[in-house]
């Protein structure tokens, strides 16, 4: 087994660590679990640094645990939240589960014939059974109220307003790590910096209730180097799903990661060696501008998340900016990728009967759209040789019709080797 604790240090994936974690890891294969709400029906990259701790624990011989709070995401963590979570149906929270399920088993191993093989609980089977009455008397009397509001996520609601429902959450994950513990011989929880207080709640209550120690680790929030949260940018976080962050989209964001970025997210969520990451460094070091260690990490994570076809198709669709594309790379291109691809690009849009029976090139960018400024603009530009139609040069007796759309519905001009548009066909 190798040591999963050194794993993580060199990683620099450790905020925290409560005394006797390490030996208790020494003694064998451990068991170990992270929580996660399902409020929604995927994971977002925000999510991934507790994913590949899991990760990591077994590929160092550990059993990994994913306990997705079918119980406690009907309640809602108020951990740094500055509001008031809005409940989910049971129905949303059972669908959310399923969908999140399908993305956990791209990174975690749940064979069953192996000793370590990951397995997805879901809290609310232990805590259906359970009445308000019975919680409170025979697990909430071990936990203080005094030690509750002690925690930091829930001093930072005082002054805002926290409802019970919110204030009561820490008490449920605490019972959950009791449960896991008692039936699961779970003795380790571990999630981000931020779960710190809801963790030594569940390791406070196995103390008092059975004299025992658990033990927990937490890894840093991550942050980008400007300072800006992981995973989030102008349009929302960028998620695992495919309909909601296209795998294009999602590759480029690993691609565009500082230098400083990348050389610590390629520790965190790839499984590369060190020795691997040692010798990718110096190959970027001698040359930034190739963006070594961005290739590397954004293959890693784009195959491991879709697939390598998605990846290869993301490369071609990075090539279509940079006058590489052609007409038949343009041709494959989803919708979700096209407009990925051609993100803030000028829109103009024109009706079907526009081009039924076909219209002429100068009338189409200069009359019907204004794509560029005048009939004399694009005469210009096409004595230069410098417009085209989706990647093709055209000449003056160029006519488009239906024949010419992408995904029967956009036609893509371009003027010189940077100047896009995309005129909608609706």
């Amino acid at each position: 087994m190798k040591d999963f604790v050194a794993e993580l240090k060199w990683r620099n994936m450790i905020h925290t660590i409560m005394p006797g974690t390490e030996d208790e890891l020494k003694k064998g294969m451990a068991t170990a679990y992270v929580g996660i709400d399902p409020t929604a029906d995927s994971l977002h990259i925000g999510h991934l640094v507790s994913i590949m701790i899991l990760t990591h624990f077994q590929a160092c011989g550990h059993r990994p645990l994913v306990v997705l709070g079918g119980a406690t995401g009907m309640i809602g963590d108020p951990s740094f939240k500055s509001q008031e979570r809005v409940l989910l149906t049971p129905e949303t929270i059972q669908h959310n589960q399923e969908c999140i399920r399908k993305q956990l088993e791209k990174f975690l191993d749940f064979s069953e014939d192996k000793p370590n093989h990951a397995q997805i609980l879901n809290n609310y089977d232990w805590m259906k059974g359970w009445s308000f009455i019975d919680f409170i008397r025979e697990i909430g009397k071990h936990i203080t109220v005094n030690y509750m509001m002690a925690k930091d996520s829930v001093k930072k609601r005082i002054e805002t307003g926290i409802s019970f429902t919110e204030f009561s959450y820490q008490l449920m994950q605490g019972y959950d790590f009791l449960y896991l513990f008692e039936n699961y011989d779970c003795k380790l929880q571990m999630g981000g910096s931020d779960q710190w207080g809801n963790i030594t709640t569940g390791t406070e209550l196995i103390r008092r209730t059975l004299d025992k120690e658990a033990y927990a680790i937490t890894c840093p929030l991550i942050t980008k180097a400007d300072g800006k949260k992981f995973g989030k940018t102008e349009k929302g976080n960028v998620w695992l799903d495919r309909e909601k962050t296209s795998p294009y989209a999602f590759y480029q964001f690993w691609l565009n990661l500082s230098d400083e970025d990348a050389a610590r997210f390629i520790r965190i969520f790839t499984l590369k060696s060190e020795e691997e990451i040692c010798e990718l460094e110096k190959q970027h070091a001698a040359d930034p501008s190739q963006r070594i260690l961005q290739k590397a990490l954004a293959k890693d994570i784009t195959i491991k998340v879709h697939s390598e076809e998605d990846y290869n198709a993301a490369i071609e669709a990075s090539q279509i900016l940079f006058g590489k594309g052609t007409t038949e790379t343009l041709k494959k291109l989803d919708e979700q990728t096209f407009l990925s691809v051609f993100d803030g690009v000028p829109q103009f849009k024109i009706s079907k009967s526009d081009i039924e029976n076909g219209i002429g090139i100068i009338d189409l960018v200069a009359e019907k759209t204004q794509v560029l400024a005048s009939k004399g603009e694009v005469r210009r530009a096409l004595k230069e040789n410098s417009l085209s139609i989706n990647k093709e040069k055209i000449k003056e007796d160029y006519i488009a019709n239906s024949s010419c759309l992408l995904n029967n519905k956009y036609i893509l001009v371009q003027k010189g080797k940077k100047n896009y548009y995309i005129i909608v066909v609706e």
